[in-house]
């Protein structure tokens, strides 16, 4: 499994079983690039030669353009959520 979704990274998993059925929290486009390098690591010798590079920085490609617009989206509620606690703040203080 791909480390940044390994069991350990992810602290409100307690079991192996439910670990291992975190593809489905997943979007279905890095999905396939998963179940790819899982693929290509039974393979153990395409696994140490470097046979799977080429799919595991796919995998890493389709995990950060995730990671990138899940930040956008972050950063835009958290700027709505400034922006609506600023004004209460100076509907307080205009009291």
């Amino acid at each position: 499994m791909h480390p940044q979704l390994s069991d350990k990274k992810l602290g409100w998993f307690h079991t192996v079983e439910r670990a291992t059925s975190f593809s489905h929290f997943v979007s279905t486009v890095c999905r396939e690039f998963i179940q790819a390098l899982e693929d290509c690591h039974l393979s153990t010798w395409a696994r140490l030669t470097g046979g799977c590079n080429k799919k595991k920085d796919e995998l890493n490609k389709c995990l950060r353009s995730e990671r990138v617009a899940r930040s956008a989206n972050n950063r835009e509620t958290a700027k709505e959520r400034r922006i609506k606690a600023d004004q209460a703040l100076k509907e307080f203080h205009d009291i």
